[in-house]
């Protein structure tokens, strides 16, 4: 009997489902800021977790990033979370990253590394960029507390079925630019609502050309494009990639999982609720001016009118109040006060070699005042050692961290200063994002450094 055509996540959604509403969950990932909060309401209530192989807890989110770090953080009463999820995760039976584990790290770049997240599961964690892990094919989303404790206790969730969009993107990237710039573009273009509450499958001959690194990156920008969660049909690439991981299947397993693995991709004419093309070979360098990942433009662009945004005239207007910034104004040659590369975006070693290959030999500006590189994971920090690249830093005046999210967010109590500048390879510049009153410009980690060295905002080829 013929089938409808299906989606990728309609192929992963029915192998879920048990009844309409209710999906199987496969994998948990827990951190130290919600929990603690979950697995103690979960034994509060007299209920184990059903499956504790399969949850995973990680500090990250609090976890001071300062060499010689311990259990204290920058954060009022931040030790109280981690001594509680170290408490609550031993009780639980669930593996612990712990805050100087070797495996410890961003939780959405340490499960890839660790092969936890898989081509065909559903994988949930309290954090909005868990779509990140939809790089690998995997259908992975943000939750709450309460929802992370149901997954906990049945292994289930309730969850209305979302729609799902395609991303076709034609053509190559060309050269310096990557898949950062894809992201702003695409959400520039089409808004920071274009995909709301839909999975983002993302295809096309570019989106194929890319690594996984840069396929996470991507992924992980769907959030701010509204989406619920992303997709991108794993291939060889992916396949190569998760190979040999400690939690991937081995052996005789794992030869039957690349069978099942590669059937995991949309048929040619199925439907999709929504759809559109975008030209890889328009794409540049970008960099955000305002105070929403939408409100960006490329490097070299200017500020640009309410109605070429898209924007309500208030919206435009208080958007520029707090970045200081007025209509028509050039971005290039804005003087910065800080430069911050990192985060579950752009941590990963491959963004550490690019803005490296531009700082070697070069130094921070003196107007700058703090510069910053968070490896996204202790894998990440030692590879990046082992080439050398955490002296390239900090030969250059870069501050050489532990993993973690850091000032990403203010949540450690670590921040930028009110009124700050700062480039960010981070993933969001809504006010006060990285500390009370600083503006963020959120872009790629080759922009930062060759910003940070110029001392204002510039691109790599216009360095000496």
């Amino acid at each position: 009997m013929n089938r409808r055509p299906r989606t990728l996540l309609d192929r992963i959604w029915d192998a879920h489902e048990i009844r309409p509403g209710l999906v199987a969950i496969d994998r948990v990932m827990l951190h130290e800021r919600t929990g603690a909060a979950a697995l103690k309401a979960l034994k509060s209530a007299g209920r184990p977790v059903v499956r504790p192989a399969h949850v995973f807890a990680v500090m990250d989110h609090i976890v001071d990033t300062r060499p010689g770090r311990g259990d204290g953080t920058l954060m009022p009463g931040g030790e109280a979370f981690l001594v509680e999820t170290r408490a609550a995760a031993r009780a639980a039976g669930i593996t612990l990253f712990d805050v100087n584990d070797p495996d410890q790290g961003i939780t959405h770049v340490i499960s890839p590394e660790l092969g936890i997240v898989l081509p065909g599961l559903t994988l949930v964690a309290p954090d909005s960029h868990t779509g990140t892990q939809g790089a690998f094919g995997a259908l992975a989303w943000g939750i709450g507390s309460s929802e992370a404790e149901h997954a906990l206790a049945t292994g289930t969730l309730r969850v209305a079925r979302p729609s799902a969009m395609r991303v076709d993107v034609r053509g190559r990237l060309r050269p310096g630019v990557v898949a950062k710039d894809l992201a702003l573009h695409l959400i520039a273009t089409h808004g920071a609502r274009g995909a709301e509450g839909m999975v983002v499958e993302f295809s096309g001959p570019a989106v194929a050309a890319l690594d996984m690194e840069a396929r996470m990156t991507l992924a992980n920008m769907a959030t701010e494009f509204g989406a619920f969660s992303a997709l991108i049909a794993p291939d060889e690439t992916t396949f190569a990639w998760l190979e040999g991981r400690r939690f991937a299947p081995r052996g005789p397993l794992w030869e039957a999982a690349l069978q099942d693995w590669r059937a995991l991709r949309s048929d040619p004419n199925a439907p999709f609720a929504k759809s559109i093309e975008v030209d890889a070979d328009m794409v540049a360098p970008m960099i955000s001016w305002g105070t929403s990942p939408q409100h960006s433009v490329p490097v070299t662009g200017r500020v640009p009118s309410a109605a070429a945004a898209g924007l309500a005239p208030e919206t435009h207007a208080r958007a520029l109040a707090y970045m200081g910034l007025a209509e028509g104004q050039p971005l290039m040659g804005l003087p910065i006060d800080g430069a911050f590369i990192g985060s579950c975006t752009n941590s990963r070693l491959s963004d550490l070699e690019r803005a490296a290959a531009i700082l070697k030999g070069r130094r921070v500006a003196p107007s700058v005042r703090r510069a910053l590189v968070v490896p996204g994971s202790q894998a990440v920090k030692r590879a990046a050692e082992a080439r050398g690249l955490d002296r390239i830093f900090r030969d250059a005046g870069f501050e050489w961290r532990e993993p973690g999210c850091s000032l990403c967010f203010f949540a450690g109590g670590e921040s930028f200063g009110a009124g700050e500048r700062v480039v960010s390879s981070t993933n969001r510049n809504f006010e006060s994002r990285q500390g009370p009153g600083t503006r963020t410009h959120i872009t790629s980690p080759e922009v930062v450094a060759a910003s940070a060295v110029a001392g204002r905002i510039a691109a790599p080829w216009t360095l000496p």
